[in-house]
């Protein structure tokens, strides 16, 4: 899973200007009953995104970038249905039915067909656990309005550095997040996801995800084929990992552009090792050295997400990537280890 704007910045305390000082100054009891809220809002925003079904156009907004995308959600009993289909830049429409997932890039005639576990591979807004509550503080702010809809918003502090703060939006009514603002040390928006319009309680649509992942003449059908795997079983450990990340899932995967060679014939790969606080999600991406082509180490930023890239040694590449400071990446990297 955001086109920034500001009219509603006198009505909230931003993650920058508050303080212990200013908590002080406030009712006990108030304070309380305000924290019991935003529990109980966490807890709806949770149950909305797995019991909701909707449609509608959503924003990212991240430095320079802003895309857009027609998404649509559905329930029919024990089976999810999910579309995503982009709207500018790079043609490309995602459909899901349970962990089935199917991408077509129309221009160039290709699909790729392949097993997602939904905990590793989320798509949209950012999705929250209970548990969260050990690494942020979360806070209700002043409600707002946001694509024609009354909505909560809650800011969740985090207790140490190892994370960026984050506002979420959640619909008034129905508790499904609307928009999500991760932000920087001094309460800039560094990327932002959200709905500009819409529907809540749509109409299952199951034939807009399933009648296009049937309709495949025409196109070149690569299948990828990641399998689910364990670290210790590949020879590798985390030692100190920063507070609250904890592993989620973990796959192995193929090497190289789908769009140009079918993956699952490929004999390179690379291990994914997905982490999460809650919220916040790294990932890290193991894959042997390859001494055809030279890299030099880096780290990258775009809007929230860094990515930090560098040898183990002389035989393994770490890439190491996700929604949080820099230091944190970096422990992630310290703490990897290869087992004899």
């Amino acid at each position: 899973m955001h086109l920034r704007a500001f009219w509603w910045l006198p009505f909230i305390v931003s993650a920058a200007s508050w303080s212990p000082a200013l908590a002080g100054s406030v009712d006990p009891a108030v304070t309380q009953s305000a924290s019991m809220d935003a529990r109980a809002w966490l807890e709806r925003i949770r149950g909305a995104a797995k019991e909701r079904n909707y449609q509608g156009t959503m924003i990212f907004t991240a430095a320079d970038v802003v895309s857009s995308s027609r998404v649509g959600h559905f329930f029919v009993g024990d089976q999810t249905y999910e579309r995503v289909e982009a709207l500018d830049g790079r043609q490309q429409s995602i459909y899901r039915h349970n962990d089935r997932v199917l991408t077509l890039w129309p221009t160039r005639r290709v699909a790729t067909i392949e097993q997602r576990d939904s905990t590793v591979d989320a798509m949209g807004l950012p999705e929250v656990e209970p548990r969260l509550q050990e690494q942020y503080e979360v806070r209700m702010l002043a409600p707002d309005r946001l694509a024609g809809r009354e909505a909560h918003v809650l800011m969740l502090r985090p207790r140490d550095q190892a994370r960026f703060a984050q506002r979420l939006w959640a619909d008034a009514q129905t508790g499904l997040m609307l928009r999500a603002d991760v932000l920087g040390p001094n309460g800039s928006v560094l990327e932002s996801t959200a709905f500009s319009d819409v529907e809540i309680g749509a109409k299952p649509q199951r034939e807009s995800v399933l009648a296009p992942m049937k309709k495949l003449d025409g196109y070149r059908i690569v299948t990828l084929q990641p399998a689910p795997t364990r670290l210790d079983a590949e020879g590798w450990a985390l030692g100190s990992l920063p507070n609250g990340f904890k592993l989620i899932g973990c796959v192995r995967r193929g090497i190289g552009d789908p769009l140009e060679v079918a993956t699952a014939s490929r004999p390179d790969s690379t291990l994914q090792a997905v982490f999460s606080d809650g919220l916040a999600r790294v990932s890290v991406f193991i894959e042997a050295m390859d001494p055809a082509h030279r890299r030099q180490p880096l780290m990258t930023q775009m809007g929230a997400t860094h990515t930090l890239m560098r040898p183990h040694f002389d035989r393994w590449w770490i890439t190491v990537m996700g929604d949080v400071p820099p230091a944190t990446l970096r422990q992630f990297l310290i703490a990897l280890e290869r087992r004899p």
